[in-house]
């Protein structure tokens, strides 16, 4: 959970608009890697004026939590900003807040991440403040039995939520305890949350955080030289961190393939059919398989959107995606909402398009409009310091070198025809996905649902 969300100031907003006719058009070649204090640092000069927007992470997030509870690499996560051995959680924010800078972490599955902004001039007292909230958390007592009220909050407000509710079914059905993808029941994370202590806290912190894996990327409006500086200063004689696991081929999962969990009075039933992809983003599949899944459910051009919403209205919103596979194998799914009274015709016209996407394949004229808009899509992503940013650190995290970012393109277009279809068959099956159904489901009988 992200507990130190601001909302970004005009200033920043205005200055990071569509840069693409500003930026590079190759980024390896302009990129600057050096490895500083430890640390795999990534500086990226663009044409925006004053303006640098940087991110990072390292292997922290909820796989890498303790036996003995769920929840301490939240936690810690979520404490970073709540004040340092030499600063409180107010003149942190007063120093950032005097300059519109930005600041914020999150924690996932495998990585804590972090990302800012700010301006030219001010990156070295920003640089400084990531170093010290990273470093010497002060984990206070007081900070730490507010952090657990809130995550309390989000996580009840959450099973309110049918999208919420789907998700974690889902995960518990395809994913096992120990994968990166793998979501623990939310009363049992909740109970871990009571039961944290500050102790725990710290020697997650000690074991975890430091600059082994750790990576900081920059872009923007940059003095290379003056970054590596900085970097260099502020985390001076850190040590510690851990290095990413390699994490094994799953076992396959011994579930129910017809699931539903009963939310009485919602509007509306959040439906994932899917099962796990075998695949990890670096597998010679993984872009075949999602430029035929794109062609199945990538926005309005997508199959199911023409046909279960536009041509028969079923539903107001359906896709399908691949993912969660940046370090582990992932998922391929479908995601769809149905009214509970058209949920039975909605389900059967999703498994009728998909059945007849996976029998009869793609066309080459949906390929060659697909891979126009993937290419398309992903260089829009890069007109801005926010999306280049993001970019490079998804990259350098999923094992590929900055090359990888200049050839994603060509990658596109050279996928044919016969690859994507091979690539439905191989790693898909319709007939063996599991079906999570979460919201007032009609099929629940009355006794079951109290």
């Amino acid at each position: 959970m992200n507990f130190s969300r601001l909302l970004r100031p005009l200033a920043l907003g205005l200055a990071l608009l569509t840069l693409a006719s500003a930026l590079r058009a190759d980024i390896a070649p302009n990129a600057v890697r050096t490895r500083i204090a430890g640390i795999d640092v990534i500086a990226y000069p663009t044409g925006v004026r004053d303006v640098v927007t940087f991110c990072g992470s390292l292997p922290a997030g909820d796989s890498f939590a303790p036996a003995n509870n769920l929840a301490v690499p939240t936690l810690v996560g979520a404490l970073l900003d709540q004040g340092t051995t030499t600063e409180d959680k107010f003149a942190i924010a007063q120093k950032l807040d005097s300059v519109g800078a930005e600041l914020e972490f999150d924690v996932g599955g495998t990585l804590m991440e972090f990302s800012g902004k700010c301006l030219r001039k001010d990156l070295p007292m920003v640089i400084g403040l990531l170093a010290e909230e990273l470093r010497t958390p002060a984990f206070s007592e007081e900070e730490f039995a507010k952090v657990k009220q809130q995550l309390i909050g989000q996580l009840q407000r959450a099973l309110e939520s049918t999208g919420y509710r789907a998700s974690q079914a889902f995960s518990e059905a395809i994913y096992q305890p120990g994968s990166p993808n793998y979501t623990p029941p939310t009363e049992a994370f909740l109970a871990a949350v009571k039961t944290a202590t500050i102790a725990d806290l710290r020697a997650f912190h000690a074991k975890y955080y430091g600059p082994a894996a750790l990576t900081i990327v920059a872009v923007g409006d940059i003095d290379v030289p003056g970054l590596q500086t900085e970097i260099a200063k502020a985390f001076s004689g850190w040590t510690g961190g851990t290095a990413m696991p390699t994490y094994p081929k799953p076992a396959p999962a011994d579930t129910d393939r017809d699931q539903s969990v009963f939310m009485p009075e919602k509007p509306s039933v959040t439906v994932i059919l899917g099962q796990p992809s075998g695949l990890k983003y670096t597998d010679p599949d993984s872009i075949p398989l999602r430029v035929g899944t794109a062609i199945l459910g990538s926005g309005f051009t997508g199959r199911l959107m023409a046909t279960v919403r536009d041509k028969e209205g079923l539903t107001y919103g359906i896709g399908s995606r691949v993912g969660n596979d940046a370090f582990a194998e992932g998922d391929w799914r479908i995601n769809a909402n149905f009214a509970p009274a058209l949920l039975e015709k909605g389900l059967a016209s999703t498994r009728r398009e998909l059945k007849q996407w996976y029998d009869q394949g793609v066309t080459a004229a949906e390929l060659a409009r697909t891979k126009t808009n993937l290419t398309g899509s992903y260089k829009v992503g890069l007109a801005t310091t926010d999306g280049i940013a993001g970019m490079i650190l998804a990259t350098v995290n999923r094992g590929y070198d900055l090359t990888w970012l200049d050839e994603y393109p060509k990658k596109i277009d050279a996928v044919t025809l016969d690859e994507v279809n091979a690539a439905i068959k191989k790693h898909l099956n319709p007939d063996d996905m599991i079906l999570v159904k979460a919201g007032t489901v009609p099929s629940i009988a009355p006794a079951a649902k109290k």
